[in-house]
Formats: C-alpha cells, sequence, structure tokens
C-alpha cells in the first residue's frame, strides 16, 4: 500500500512537530559564505512546511516560492510569516500546495536559489537543475543511510541518500560545499551554482 504523504504530513503538523521556525544551520552559513553580497533574488524552497527558511529569506529581501504537499504546513506557514510578506499584488512569498511526488517539472532558469532541506524526491533532481538560473545556487540538506543508527527520522532507503549521492546527481554544477556527517544524526548537505 502506497502511502498517503499528504495525510503523514498534515497529522505531524497537527501533532506540532516540525514546527520550528528556526533556519536550519547549514542554510545560515551557506547564506553568508555565497549569497550575502550578492543582490536578493527569486527563491524556491521545496517541501518548506511551516515556512522557518522561507520567512528567513524573505526578512532578507528575497521573492520566494513554498512549496508543500501538506495544506496544514501550509497553513501554519501563512500564520507564521507576517501578512507583508505574503499580500498584494506583489507579495514576497507565495505559498502553494503540491503533490510533489507528482510534480517533474519546476520550470526553466526561474530560481536564483532552490532551497530542500529534509526531503528527498530523486525523481525531482533534474527540475532542480532546470529551474535554477545560470548563475543559480542550490542548497540541498537531508538524510542518509547513517541515520538508521539513530532514533528518529526516517528509515526506509527511499528517504535515505546513498553516500556521495548528492555529488553524483548534481554533477552538472559546480560544488562549493560538501560534506556528510554522522553527529546525532546521518545528512548530507551541498551547496552548488548552476554555471
Amino acid at each position: 500500500m502506497q502511502r498517503d504523504e499528504k495525510t503523514l504530513w498534515n497529522q505531524k503538523y497537527r501533532e506540532g512537530s516540525h514546527t520550528s521556525l528556526e533556519p536550519d544551520l547549514f542554510l545560515v552559513s551557506a547564506y553568508a559564505e555565497y549569497l550575502a553580497g550578492l543582490p536578493p533574488g527569486t527563491a524556491l524552497d521545496v517541501a518548506g512546511g511551516v515556512g522557518r527558511h522561507t520567512l528567513w529569506l524573505a526578512e532578507r529581501g528575497w521573492k520566494i516560492k513554498l512549496m508543500d504537499v501538506s495544506d496544514v504546513g501550509i497553513e501554519f506557514a501563512r500564520k507564521n510569516i507576517p501578512t507583508e510578506y505574503t499580500s498584494g499584488t506583489a507579495a514576497a512569498v507565495q505559498l502553494e500546495v503540491v503533490n510533489l511526488e507528482a510534480c517533474r517539472d519546476l520550470g526553466e532558469e526561474q530560481y536564483d536559489l532552490i532551497l530542500v532541506f529534509f526531503y528527498l524526491q530523486r525523481e525531482l533532481f533534474p527540475a532542480l537543475v532546470s529551474a535554477l538560473k545560470p548563475g543559480g545556487f542550490l542548497l540541498y540538506k537531508t538524510y542518509t543511510v547513517e541515520q538508521r543508527q539513530f532514533q528518529g527520522g526516517p528509515s526506509h532507503p527511499m528517504h535515505l541518500l546513498r553516500h556521495s549521492e548528492l555529488l553524483d546527481a548534481f554533477a552538472s554544477l559546480r560544488i562549493l560545499h560538501y560534506h556528510e556527517s554522522i553527529h546525532q544524526k546521518g545528512v548530507a548537505e551541498l551547496a552548488g551554482r548552476k554555471e
């Protein structure tokens, strides 16, 4: 039986899981190293949940589209992100409920920055690269197979990266940073730029 991701994530958000608004430290450090000196542009927050990264970028002048499968998560994002960012014709933030498992097209050369944090859908990898503008950045962080030795997080292989998988998947990008760690959880993080 196939899992219903929307129902699963709606339940998690209703139970108070994954509701922190603190940005991931990898976003903060990668932004400081690669993006802080550049003018804000357009960003895509894939599976952005309650909007922690979208809010952080909006506060820095970015225009962001947050996509998530969970309408409950998007409702939390709507409450978490001040209306000054979400209202009006020139709103800085767009919130969209999208079945990412069925999505294969994110547009062509639309974004200066794409974020993917703790979400893995391998079929979406080519669309992420296509959606980046030349010179655009991809910041990707999610669990690896090493996560199976820790409590919590996913355990199914479809949700766990193999060793160096992100490097192989995004070989067409100039890799600025890549790191795998197994301290308290098994994760890989990648910062890449489209040439």
